[in-house]
């Protein structure tokens, strides 16, 4: 007997294949990887890194909505960069998003990402806190 649930929003783009937005787990919900998509579209948005690390955190924090929590549930984030090169810029985006105490976080250079996106963000956030 599965004790999973999948969590599904207008608010954050569909997914682009077999996956599920996110997951609720026991208390804990699963994001799935949210590129710079602007739901409303369904394409990348326009502008350099900043703008597309907002979009992604847009679409977190729908998720998290979604599911009944919010962003300062985060309990640990993913940051994944086709280049180090813009994890300063970021870096301040993120701290726009995530305030005290920050979530655990890696942050991981790929050589690509769906889509030819620069970024992409998944999070694990504790449920009922």
């Amino acid at each position: 007997m599965s004790t999973k649930q999948a969590i599904s929003t207008a608010e954050a783009p569909a997914a682009i294949g077999p996956y599920s937005q996110a997951v609720v787990a026991g208390t804990l919900l699963f994001a799935s990887g949210q590129l710079p998509i602007d739901p409303a579209t369904g394409t990348l948005v326009d502008g350099g890194i900043e703008a597309r690390a907002r979009q992604s955190f847009r679409n977190l924090e729908a998720i998290a909505r979604a599911a009944g929590c919010t962003l300062a549930d985060a309990v640990k984030t993913t940051v994944f960069l086709t280049d180090l090169a813009d994890f300063a810029a970021v870096n301040a985006v993120y701290a726009e998003f995530f305030g005290q105490p920050h979530p655990a976080r890696s942050a991981i250079q790929v050589a690509a990402l769906p889509l030819g996106s620069t970024i992409e963000v998944e999070a694990i956030f504790a449920l009922g806190r």
